[in-house]
């Protein structure tokens, strides 16, 4: 028999909305809990924090979104959509009819699809989830049960009961910030991604640039059309240091060593800068400050842990669950899988394995990392086994296994970002769509 379940789903961005679409899709009751006045996420635009010091903030910043103002999707459109809704493939919302369109163009499509897949009307707004737990008192047969306090626009905290859980409040907003050695000595600027919005802060100013991902290339790209000089420190990177050809006043770097006792920031090679700015472009830590559960923790190295496929927390599963943990997949199409198989689970129509067999392929999953040597900060990262974990989900909703020009779609795309070569969106557009990622 189907169970019919009331759920709490936390966050109403991308993940949230078709989280809580698939969970009406199965009959489940479904409440939307979103902390600010929009549907969304970080895709809804913030223009006020474009210049935030990490030091004059005593590290703070604010937990809005991270979008910058110039920035465009780093995946084509036809990547950007859900299934069952015309996707941004399918039409324009806000006249930006480019393949990599502005995030502009997304919010107003996450707004539309919440509309006519019925879930605005599931979502309560300037609703802040303060905690989730489990009841103190309850009786045995509402051992499954979660008591979830909320925050009003009142200042008020009420508390309701739920069968099930669905965190799905996203990993862009608590900036992951690492420890430079000597940073105590620096007397400049610090700042992290997370507060960029436009480059004219940075006129004239020497920028050291530490990190190397897709929102890295494109920040370090914009401020080196106003900076004196930029200079990206990041790891792994050895094969390809010194002058990028592709700009004139941008240099590549091994991660940063330390901050010299003359404020220099000094590079693993041994080349050291003047700078003004150092700008952190080094991604977010999973932060899930609601939570009040033994057993379920994120280390220090940003693993969240233990869960079975990044979503079930064995000891809590079915009725906890993560969606949108997982990083270098295709992400709305990641976050309609695990929301398919989460739905499905929770209504009975697709079984987890016991927790002991969860938590025995969580280990199995950490030892294959460790024998791979691959670091426990990626323990969320899928690459490179991305497209095996979207076929497993798809497997186990009863989905076709992910189409091959997708495939070689976000391939092409992501070579398209390291090439550090700007301008691939707009030549994508002149080559086709399709001609370009085949």
């Amino acid at each position: 028999m189907q169970r019919v379940l009331a759920v709490a789903v936390v966050g109403a961005g991308a993940a949230g909305l078709v989280a809580a679409r698939e969970l009406l899709r199965e009959g489940h009751a479904v409440t939307v809990f979103e902390r600010s006045d929009h549907v969304g996420g970080t895709w809804a635009y913030d223009p006020c924090p474009d210049g935030t010091d990490l030091l004059a903030s005593g590290g703070a910043v604010h937990g809005g979104s991270s979008m910058y103002a110039s920035l465009r999707t780093n995946l084509p459109r036809e990547l950007m959509g859900f299934s069952g809704h015309e996707s941004l493939a399918g039409r324009v919302f806000v006249g930006d009819p480019r393949a990599f369109p502005s995030h502009r163009e997304v919010l107003a499509f996450l707004r539309a699809f919440a509309e006519e897949s019925g879930v605005a009307r599931h979502v309560r707004l300037r609703a802040e989830v303060v905690r989730v737990a489990s009841p103190p008192g309850r009786p045995v047969e509402e051992e499954d049960r979660w008591s979830v306090a909320w925050r009003g626009e009142s200042g008020e905290v009420a508390v309701e009961v739920f069968d099930a859980v669905v965190v799905c409040n996203g990993h862009c907003t608590v900036p992951l910030v690492p420890k430079l050695r000597g940073i105590g000595k620096w007397r400049g600027k610090q700042m992290h991604s997370h507060n960029y919005r436009i480059p004219e802060p940075f006129r004239d100013q020497i920028v050291v640039v530490v990190g190397l991902g897709a929102s890295g290339i494109d920040i370090a790209r914009e401020i080196s059309q106003v900076a004196k000089e930029v200079h990206i420190a990041s790891r792994g990177n050895e094969h390809r240091l010194g002058k990028i050809d592709l700009y004139l006043n941008v240099w590549m770097h091994a991660e940063v060593d330390c901050i010299q006792d003359d404020g220099q920031v000094r590079f693993a090679q041994g080349a050291a800068v003047t700078a003004d700015t150092i700008l952190y472009c080094t991604g977010y830590r999973y932060h899930f400050p609601f939570l009040d559960l033994d057993d379920l923790s994120v280390d220090e190295d940003n693993r969240v842990g233990p869960l079975y496929k990044h979503v079930f927390p064995p000891k809590y599963a079915p009725n906890l669950s993560f969606v949108g943990l997982p990083v270098k997949a295709i992400p709305f199409q990641s976050f309609e899988l695990e929301s398919k198989w989460v739905a499905r689970v929770l209504s009975g129509r697709a079984a987890l394995p016991s927790e002991e067999g969860m938590m025995a392929a969580v280990r199995e999953h950490y030892r294959q990392m460790e024998e791979s040597g691959k670091p426990r900060r990626h323990t969320h990262v899928l690459m490179p086994e991305w497209v095996e974990y979207m076929d497993w989900m798809a497997e186990q909703v009863g989905e076709p296994r992910l189409e091959v020009p997708r495939r070689e779609m976000y391939e092409r795309a992501l070579e398209c970002i390291w090439s550090l070569d700007g301008g691939y969106r707009d030549s994508w557009e002149e080559g086709g769509s399709g001609d370009t990622a085949s």
